[in-house]
């Protein structure tokens, strides 16, 4: 049985996009009807030869713009999504239509699973820990296939996510509760760890302004909905209130409050590194980095989460959306029963997006 597939490849111009196209050029296994490169960079720039690729471009609108551009101009049953940079097997394209082949349209995606090669002779770094979690991450785009009418259906990814960060696992939530099932697969991809810079898990916390958005999307209980494991905000919110607490009974002149509050920063920020170095190479090197940044961290992370839950303040928190709508519709069921105002209208479906901003329309 043949399976009708595209393949969608978001990018942002790495080096890493040519091994893709070239397991995708070379590789054994039945070709898609087309590969799709979306190039996501703010300005136009050179790209590895695309073979016979179609080169869509989106401006640097992030990783969820880009997939919608792709899986809508794409007119095939399937849509796989590969990152740019995974090492797909030379047998990638049989791997991923014997997973397809095999699935009934009660299911929705399949899912790869993606190994982070870590280096064998030393402990591995904070960086390159964070990078191995892909492996037990779940719902990742890294290697996933969509049946199309799933994206359809489920409005497509939400467009709000300007990074590569929680867009995947919401996107896969809407998929579930539209009834379809999210499936393992066979296929194996390789994810390897890219090189980073010192301040990269600094970086890392503007996805605490996302996750803002995910809390008000997924109710407070959004973390178990996804899988991932708890969080360290309370954790950074006491750091920095204490360091905050210091630096006041400081500059008022209370030194016994400011000593007090200056030594709870200093334990809390001495566990946080502790976490970060003990599990790690402990390198000059590694360990300088670890205590820097995780005095940068815990305030960072604060920040963007003010930032976040300011810019998505209108949008309404899940549970709190639930119960003013349910009552609402309940009263115009209720009318119509009667022969009330509302009676001889058609009952209002729920909205679903078809294309277009954040590709989700929520009633």
């Amino acid at each position: 049985m043949s399976v009708d597939y595209a393949v969608v490849i978001p990018t942002v111009g790495r080096d890493s996009l040519e091994v893709v196209l070239d397991a995708l050029e070379h590789g054994v296994g039945p070709p898609p009807r087309e590969i799709i490169v979306v190039d996501d960079r703010p300005e136009p720039g050179p790209l590895p030869p695309t073979h016979s690729a179609r080169v869509l471009r989106t401006g640097g609108r992030g990783p969820a713009a880009a997939r919608n551009a792709g899986w809508r101009a794409a007119c095939c049953e399937w849509v796989a999504f590969l990152d740019d940079d995974v090492v797909p097997p030379r047998d990638w394209k049989q791997q991923v239509t014997s997973d397809l082949a095999k699935l009934g349209l009660d299911v929705g995606a399949s899912q790869a699973r993606i190994v982070v090669p870590l280096p064998e002779d030393r402990r591995p770094t904070d960086w390159e820990r964070g990078t191995a979690g892909l492996a037990d991450a779940r719902y990742i785009t890294a290697d996933m296939a969509y049946r199309r009418a799933a994206l359809v259906h489920a409005g497509g990814f939400d467009e709000r996510f300007p990074r590569a960060y929680r867009e995947d696992a919401e996107l896969a939530l809407r998929v579930l509760a539209h009834g379809y099932r999210i499936v393992n697969g066979d296929r194996v991809t390789t994810h390897p760890v890219r090189e980073a810079d010192f301040f990269a898990s600094l970086r890392q916390q503007r996805g605490n302004a996302d996750d803002a958005l995910v809390r008000r999307l997924l109710g407070p209980r959004w973390r178990e909905r996804m899988g991932g494991a708890p969080g360290r905000l309370p954790w950074h919110v006491a750091t920095t209130a204490s360091g905050a607490l210091a630096v006041l009974c400081g500059l008022l002149g209370w030194r016994k409050a400011a000593v007090a509050a200056g030594a709870t920063w200093a334990g809390l920020t001495g566990w946080f590194a502790a976490q970060r170095i003990a599990p790690g190479p402990r390198t000059r090197d590694e360990v300088v980095k670890m205590v820097v940044t995780s005095i940068a961290i815990p305030p960072a992370a604060c920040a963007h989460r003010l930032r976040g839950e300011f810019r998505h303040r209108a949008v309404p928190v899940e549970g709190r959306q639930r119960r003013r709508v349910v009552p609402v519709a309940d009263a115009l069921d209720r009318l119509r029963t009667r022969g009330g105002p509302a009676a001889g209208r058609s009952r209002v479906p729920r909205a679903e997006s078809s294309g277009g901003g954040s590709g989700v329309v929520r009633s």
